[in-house]
This record gives structure tokens, C-alpha cells and sequence, in this order.
């Protein structure tokens, strides 16, 4: 899953592929949330403007920063509460994107290929855990194996082998069972952790709490394939042409950023976090097309449920906007 999405030159997320848009006709492959409408920027800044205000912080810090189009939102929402807004990002072909997108912010832009020693600031990463690779288990005639790929004379096939990895909760049942582990993104966190002297973070993304992610209807997994806005379950097929992706399991994410030393300010799906933070009060000032669009953003068919947002804070706790109201924190 590495080597298919980030190997340099070859990897989906390495070539020059549009990837981000709204439409198939655009040649891209799927929409985020920010290119759905900028009404999704524009609400997370009243979160991120709370965080920098509570942590005393002017800089902001977005991982995988995608077309720029949050990026942009931010800064213009945010104006001179930011006086530095940094971008992790691996792809040289999306930074050029960014880069473009961001011209009239280019004085307060800083683009890192690796994280520093040292972080302060608001992190934010929307749709970057669920596209760090994971590790699929498979539970077969009541033995758990590692599903890796085989390459038998240039034809690549999953082949699995028995393991002592094993899911981190019980899954019920007998039946045959694939699923996914995320040592990477839990890492990836507790990382985070080590560097960020003082701020906040907030990840959206499509997941579950760990109860419903391994729930033994769930037999098949998650792991999924985007291109052209069609999804696939095959990822040995076009590598390196589509997006491949696994839902987060959110129970592990607090778990260990908060082993780390973080501490959780909440965890909410998407649409009661954006209402929170006053997205009805904007769409009222909005145009009938652009209400539309935001919609997607909350009704519970699109991705107002399937979508979290979690939040984290370095030393005392405060009460974030974004889980004043409908905080699930005690499901995970």
C-alpha cells in the first residue's frame, strides 16, 4: 500500500494526476470535503481560531494539504490570527498544486517534506489517516493470517501466512473475517505527541470507534479503491492510477495519542461538529446552490455520520467548540 501510493514517480499520490475534484469530468477521482464547498473551511476556522486563541499560538500545520483548497479557506477565514501556516507534504506534484492555489497567502506558506524537532501551533489533517497504509488480517477456518501481496513471474496476488497480530478486540463469531490494523497512523500520532511543545489537533476523517469498526457483520473490511468517483475493492488492480484507503479506527487514535501525552477535547461525526462551530448560521447568508453542496457536508446519508472529527490539546482541556453538543468521546 506504500509503495502504490507514495513510491517516488510511481506512486498514485507521486504522479500528476488530478486525483481532487468535484466532478469525474474534471479528471479527478474523488471529493474532499473543502472541494465540496468552502463553507467546510470557513466553519472549521471558527475550531482552529478557539485553539489558537486557547494555546496562545499564530501558526497552523495541515498534513497532506491536498489540492491547497482547506488550506486557502483557512487563511482567509483566519487573516492575521495566522502569521504561519506550515504544510506537510510528500508529493511534489500536489505542493506545485498547493503552491498555485496559495499565491496570495505566499508570505505566511512553509512547506516541509518531514516533520521538525519541535511544533507549536494548530494541527489539522482532514482524509490523511485513513490514507497511511495499513495491515490487513484475515481470520480463515479460525486462524488469523497477514495478508501481504506474492509476485508469481510478474503476476500479483494476495497470499497470506499465519501470524500472531490480532485485532485489538475480540471479533465474535466463527465465520471468516478481514480486517485492518493502523500501526502506521497510531505511530504517525505518537510522533505528533513528541513534537508539539504546545497547541492543539484536529483530524476528520471516515471511521468508526473501535467497537463498530470490528463488529463481526463487518466481515469484509473497509479497505477501498477510488477512481474516476468509482470505488473498487481491488487494490492489485491499475497501481499507482487510484486512490486506496482504510476507515479509521478512532478508539486507537486516542488511545494512543492520549498514552502519549495528549489530552482528548472531543469526538463528534461531522455534521454536529460543523453545526457547532455555526454552519447553519453561514448557509443562511448563502445562495440556494451553494446551501446545496453544504448539505453534503451533514446530512447523515452523505457525510454528515460516516465522517469524525476528533480533537486534542497539549496539557489542560477546554471546551472546544466543535463537542459542545452531541460529544461521543465515551463510545470509544
Amino acid at each position: 500500500m506504500a509503495m502504490a501510493l507514495y513510491e517516488p514517480g510511481l506512486g498514485y499520490y507521486a504522479n500528476d494526476s488530478r486525483k481532487f475534484g468535484s466532478m469525474p469530468a474534471s479528471g479527478s477521482d474523488f471529493v474532499t470535503a473543502p472541494e465540496l464547498s468552502p463553507v467546510f473551511g470557513q466553519t472549521l476556522a471558527v475550531q482552529v481560531a478557539q485553539a489558537l486563541h486557547a494555546s496562545g499560538t499564530r501558526e497552523v500545520w495541515e498534513f497532506g494539504a491536498g489540492s491547497g483548497a482547506l488550506a486557502l479557506q483557512l487563511l482567509d477565514a483566519l487573516g492575521e490570527q495566522v502569521n504561519r501556516y506550515s504544510i506537510v507534504e510528500l508529493s511534489g506534484v500536489l505542493r506545485e498544486r498547493q503552491q498555485a492555489t496559495l499565491a496570495t497567502h505566499a508570505h505566511k506558506l512553509h512547506w516541509v517534506s518531514s516533520l521538525p524537532e519541535r511544533m507549536q501551533g494548530v494541527l489539522v489533517g482532514n482524509e490523511v489517516l485513513d490514507a497511511m497504509p495499513v495491515q490487513l488480517l484475515a481470520r480463515v477456518g479460525g486462524v488469523w493470517h497477514e495478508r501481504g501481496v506474492a509476485n508469481d513471474a510478474g503476476t500479483l496476488r494476495f497470499a497470506d501466512r499465519t501470524t500472531a497480530l490480532r485485532p485489538p478486540v475480540e471479533v465474535g463469531g466463527a465465520h471468516d473475517y478481514l480486517s485492518e490494523i493502523h500501526p502506521q497512523a497510531e505511530a504517525f500520532v505518537r510522533t505528533l505527541v513528541t513534537k508539539l511543545e504546545r497547541g492543539a489537533a484536529f483530524f476528520v476523517d471516515y471511521g468508526f470507534p473501535e467497537a463498530e469498526y470490528y463488529h463481526p457483520q463487518r466481515h469484509m473490511g473497509t479497505l477501498m479503491c477510488h477512481r474516476a468517483h468509482v470505488a473498487d475493492t481491488d487494490p492489485l488492480a491499475d497501481i499507482g492510477l487510484k486512490d486506496i484507503t482504510a476507515h479509521v479506527n478512532f478508539t486507537a487514535i486516542a488511545l494512543a495519542a492520549q498514552d502519549a501525552g495528549w489530552v482528548c477535547l472531543g469526538y463528534a461525526n461531522q455534521a454536529r461538529f460543523l453545526m457547532n462551530c455555526g454552519l447553519l448560521q453561514k448557509l443562511e447568508l448563502s445562495t440556494q446552490a451553494a446551501r446545496a453542496s453544504a448539505q453534503k457536508l451533514i446530512t447523515e446519508h452523505e457525510m454528515g455520520e460516516l465522517f469524525k472529527v476528533v480533537g486534542f490539546c497539549v496539557g489542560e482541556p477546554w471546551d472546544a467548540l466543535g463537542f459542545v453538543s452531541g460529544d461521543r468521546t465515551h463510545t470509544l
